[in-house]
């Protein structure tokens, strides 16, 4: 698995020192944009409103807008000194709580949690505590840039961190629009739709679900495949762009044009010019 954080995750006195794996995985088809008319991969450009040109990679800064078309430009360098100072420190535990209590909508995204050189006997110890303790644990990390709460817990006898939203980053259930009033139901109603529900409830078995419409998207793809049903793309025919192709263009225009000229060319001779006489003293 591949490891995209590396540092230490502290509680109390006990420091253990881990590496973060991505526990999940994107499974989404990605599909180009082709030219319609020569199947083109479509390139996507960045380009200045203001100037109308390409800007390249070197010629981009980053800013925070405070106000409608007023900016604060940030140097990468202040940047990656706020980074660093954050993501030396370790991270600490600051509180356990039942995961209980905190709303599914909180939670972001999933690692796993694997100990680093000599860190295996603090992951147990943490680990077993977790368990026996039904707790989990909270604390702050940063990951790419971003300052995150997260929640510590045992999946499967591996430590899992899950990175939760702030509460300012959860909107409120009052914002959302036109949701109905406690409207009176009739008892039979409620009744029914309770037996429904109980017919319905099962034991969670995410082997069972599956994403029908990748796979149907899938197996399309495959049988235009096999069904040789494809395209390729049109290649750019490159100009000459340094000076070695230059001159062999240069020489061969004129080596085509050289017999053209001497046809044309009329030879002419001069006369030699006589001896200018001596004059008479």
């Amino acid at each position: 698995m591949h490891t995209i954080w590396k540092g230490s995750i502290s509680f109390g006195l006990v420091n253990i020192p881990i590496k973060l794996h991505a526990a999940t995985e994107d499974k989404d088809i990605s599909l180009r944009t082709l030219h319609k008319e020569c199947h083109s991969p479509i390139k996507y450009e960045k380009v200045c409103p203001v100037c109308q040109k390409e800007v390249g990679k070197e010629d981009i800064v980053r800013a925070f807008e405070y106000t409608k078309g007023k900016f604060v430009v940030l140097e990468d360098s202040e940047l990656e000194e706020l980074k660093k100072q954050n993501e030396e420190k370790s991270v600490e535990i600051m509180d356990f709580v039942k995961i209980e209590e905190i709303d599914p909508i909180y939670f972001n995204r999933s690692y796993f949690m694997s100990p680093n050189d000599g860190g295996i006997k603090a992951y147990s110890l943490l680990r077993q505590a977790l368990k026996e303790s039904n707790k989990v644990g909270l604390a702050k990390i940063i990951i790419r840039s971003k300052e995150q709460m997260a929640v510590i817990r045992v999946v499967d006898n591996t430590l899992l961190m899950e990175t939760i939203h702030y509460p300012d980053e959860v909107r409120s259930a009052a914002d959302v629009p036109n949701i109905p009033a406690n409207d009176t139901i009739v008892k039979k109603e409620i009744d029914t739709a309770i037996l429904l529900i109980d017919q319905l409830t099962t034991t969670f078995d995410p082997t069972k679900y599956n994403d029908d419409y990748r796979t149907a998207l899938l197996e399309l793809i495959e049988s235009k495949k096999t069904g040789q049903n494809t395209i390729t793309a049109k290649t750019k025919e490159t100009v000459p762009n340094n000076i070695t192709d230059l001159m062999e263009a240069l020489q061969a225009s004129i080596d085509r044009t050289k017999p053209d000229k001497l046809e044309g060319k009329k030879t002419t001779t001069r006369k030699k010019a006589a001896p200018k006489k001596k004059k008479q003293a």
